[in-house]
C-alpha cells in the first residue's frame, strides 16, 4: 500500500545521507513493511535483521560499537559477504539494544559509506529514557503514523475521488451531492476500520464491504499494546499505563473532555500517574492536547494545567469504546460520533507534526483545536454532522477576531462569513 512517507525515504537516499534513518511509531503502523519495501525496491542488496529475535547479533553490539567490527561479525554470523557500497542494512526492533542505537553515531561518522535504516516499537519511549548519550544529530528521525484518509482512499482504489476532493479543497467549490455523499460514506467506513495497515488490508479482503469487515484485528492490536506496556515497564507502571489508556474512551465521552486522573482511579493523583501518561505519549499510543486560555503566539507559552488525551488511531478508539460498526454506519450513536470525529481530527493534525491545543473559557465556551497557519492562530471547530450551529466558535470570533476560522463537519466545501467549511473527508488537506 502506498504511504506518503515513502517520498521522505527517497529524499534520504537522494541526499546520500550518511546518517542512519530511524523510523519511529507505534506498533502496527507499518514501519517494518514500508522499510522492507524501500530496501527491496531502491537497493541492489539488503540485509534484514530483527534484533529482538537474533540474540546472537544483539550480543555483537554488546561487545563493540565500532562499525567495521560489527559488520565483520555480522558477516560471520550470517555467512554472508556484505558489500557496503550497494547493500543497505535494516535493523528492526532496535529498541531492544541500547548499544545498537549508540552505534549509529559511529556508523554516521565513519569514512565508509554505510547505509542503515532502523525501526522499532516504543522507540519514542527509548529516546526519552535513553540511559547513555543518544546520538543526537547523527540519526535522521522520521515518524510513521496510522494511514490517513488520503492513504486509505488510495489503498482501496479511489484515486479519482481523492483527486477531486483535493481540487475542491483548493478552490472551495462544493462537490456535487452524489460525490459528497460517497466521500462521507467512505469517511464513516474509515472511522470503523481506522488507519492501521493490517486493518485496511482486511477491509479490502472483505470486498470493501464494511458490514463484512472483521474488526477482531483491532482487538488483537489493543492486546499487543497492553502486552508492550507489561513487557517494557515495571509492574506498577504497566498497570497505570493500561488504566490510563483504557480510560480514554470514557474520558472523551464526558461533556467536559478534560482529562481527569480521578476517572482513571478514584484515589489517583497526578504525581503518581504523570510518568505513565508521558510514557504513553512518547510511545505514540496516545495524543496529548493542551488547554489554552489566551490564544496568543507562541501557543506553547500560554498553556494551562488542563489537557485532553486522544488515541493515536480512530479504529482503535471505536473498538476500545465498544461501538459497533452498525452504530456508525446506521447513524445510531450520534453523541459518540462527535467524539470519534474529534479524535479523527486530532490524529490528522498530529500526523502533520503539529502540537495539539484547544481553547476553553470556563464551562461555557470551548473550541476544539487551535492551529498556527502561516503565522496566524486559526480556531478549528469539529462537528460530526451537517448541523453546525456553535455559540463557542461565534464567541471566539467576536472576542479574538481571527483572520478566518475553520469548521470541519459533514457539510460540503464553502467559505462564508470568514468561516472555511471543510468536509470531514478533506481534513487531511488543511496543511496545503
Amino acid at each position: 500500500m502506498e504511504r506518503i512517507i515513502y517520498q521522505n525515504l527517497l529524499n534520504w537516499k537522494a541526499k546520500k545521507m550518511k546518517m542512519p534513518y530511524m523510523l519511529v511509531g507505534a506498533r502496527q503502523t507499518g514501519k517494518t513493511y514500508i522499510l522492507k519495501e524501500f530496501c527491496q525496491k531502491e537497493f541492489q542488496e539488503y540485509i534484514y535483521i530483527n534484533l529482538e529475535s537474533r540474540e546472537d547479533i544483539r550480543k555483537v553490539f554488546d561487545q563493540t560499537i565500532i562499525p567495521e567490527e560489527i559488520i565483520r561479525n555480522i558477516e560471520i554470523l550470517l555467512n554472508k559477504q556484505i558489500n557496503i557500497e550497494n547493500t543497505i542494512l535494516f535493523l528492526d526492533e532496535i529498541q531492544v539494544s541500547e548499544r545498537a542505537i549508540s552505534s549509529l553515531k559511529y556508523f554516521c561518522e565513519s569514512e565508509k559509506n554505510y547505509k542503515i535504516v532502523c525501526a522499532g516499537s516504543l522507540l519514542g519511549v527509548k529516546i526519552n529514557r535513553f540511559k547513555a548519550s543518544f546520538p543526537v544529530g547523527k540519526v535522521w528521525i522520521e515518524y510513521l503514523y496510522p494511514m490517513n484518509f488520503e492513504e486509505f482512499l488510495k489503498a482501496i482504489g479511489e484515486e479519482k475521488l481523492n483527486e477531486v476532493i483535493k481540487k475542491s479543497y483548493l478552490t472551495m467549490d462544493p462537490l456535487i451531492e452524489p460525490i459528497h455523499e460517497k466521500a462521507l460514506r467512505l469517511y464513516h467506513e474509515y472511522l470503523c476500520v481506522g488507519g492501521m495497515p493490517v486493518a485496511i488490508k482486511e477491509y479490502i479482503t472483505s470486498g470493501k464491504n464494511i458490514m463484512e469487515y472483521n474488526d477482531e484485528l483491532e482487538e488483537m492490536i489493543l492486546t499487543s499494546y497492553l502486552a508492550d506496556m507489561a513487557k517494557y515497564t515495571q509492574n506498577t507502571e504497566s498497570i497505570r499505563n493500561a488504566r490510563i489508556y483504557q480510560s480514554i474512551p470514557s474520558q472523551l465521552g464526558k461533556e467536559n473532555k478534560k482529562f481527569k486522573y480521578s476517572l482513571v482511579e478514584k484515589s489517583a493523583r497526578a504525581r503518581e500517574y504523570e510518568s505513565s501518561m508521558q510514557w504513553l505519549v512518547s510511545s505514540n499510543m496516545i495524543l496529548k492536547c493542551e488547554g489554552i486560555k489566551t490564544p496568543k503566539s507562541p501557543l506553547k507559552a500560554y498553556t494551562d494545567e488542563n489537557f485532553k488525551l486522544y488515541l493515536s488511531d480512530i479504529g482503535l478508539l471505536r473498538k476500545l469504546a465498544k461501538i459497533s460498526i452498525s452504530e456508525i454506519m446506521l447513524d445510531k450513536n450520534n453523541l459518540y460520533k462527535g467524539v470519534l470525529a474529534e479524535n479523527y481530527i486530532a490524529q490528522i493534525l498530529y500526523s502533520q507534526k503539529r502540537e495539539l491545543y484547544y481553547w476553553q473559557l470556563g464551562s461555557m465556551y470551548e473550541v476544539d483545536f487551535l492551529i498556527n497557519l502561516e503565522g496566524d492562530i486559526i480556531p478549528v471547530e469539529v462537528k460530526a454532522s451537517d448541523h453546525t450551529t456553535s455559540k463557542s466558535l461565534n464567541y471566539y470570533i467576536d472576542r479574538y477576531k481571527p483572520n478566518y476560522s475553520i469548521r470541519i463537519s459533514g457539510k460540503n466545501f464553502g467559505f462564508q462569513n470568514k468561516i472555511k467549511s471543510i468536509p470531514l473527508y478533506a481534513a487531511h488537506l488543511i496543511q496545503i
